[in-house]
Formats: C-alpha cells, structure tokens, sequence
C-alpha cells in the first residue's frame, strides 16, 4: 500500500480505526470502545475482531507497539495497537464519505435526530 492511497475500509475496520483513533489500546478494550458507541448494536467477536486487526497491520493501517497502560496489570498475551500515518489518512477518508452519505440521507429525510432535551 502507497502512503498516501490507503485501502477501502470493512465497516469492522472503521470502527478498529475509530476505536484506535483515540490512542493506543488492547483488543478488548477496542471491543468495548466498539459496543459503547454502537449501544450494543455491533458487537465484534474475538474471531472477526482480530482477523481485522492481522488485515490491518498487514495493510499498514496499525502497527503493534509494546506494553500497556500504567494502571492495568501486565499480561504478555495482551497485545496493544495503534493507527499509523496510513490509518490516520484511512479513517478521514472513511469519516469525510460518511458524513457526506450522512448529509444526504438527512436531506432525504432519513435522519431522525434524538431529542438531547
């Protein structure tokens, strides 16, 4: 993959993007970043969620970086990862087509918006 053609994205390798997007975490915690946001409507399993993690890497979007958060306890299984430049530049991409879909399925008249009241 070029650096500046990143791959077209899974919608489970959005949400792994967007999960990482807020700096480095562990596989489980991507799963409960991916639940949270989604309210329980997406949840990825173990299989499907690191299968997408290998395809990421493998294609440059995340990288595996060493130790974990200070406060957690020390488990050598637990693997961390984070977005590299590539990933950045796929998940903006992904979001920008987003919002514009976004945009016009609310001009269709198929967004109804929660009251934040």
């Amino acid at each position: 993959m070029t650096e500046g053609n990143p791959p077209p994205l899974t919608p489970a390798g959005y949400q792994v993007l967007l999960a990482l997007a807020g700096g480095r975490a562990h596989g489980y915690a991507v799963m409960r970043f991916i639940d949270e946001v989604t309210a329980g409507a997406v949840q990825l399993g173990p299989g499907t969620l690191y299968r997408t993690i290998a395809r990421l890497v493998a294609d440059g979007l995340v990288e595996e970086v060493a130790g974990g958060e200070g406060d957690e306890p020390h488990d050598a299984r637990r693997r961390n990862y984070r977005l590299t430049a590539l990933g950045v530049a796929a998940a903006t991409r992904e979001t920008e087509l987003l919002a514009r879909l976004v945009d016009v399925a609310a001009g269709a008249g198929l967004l109804h918006r929660r009251d934040t009241a």
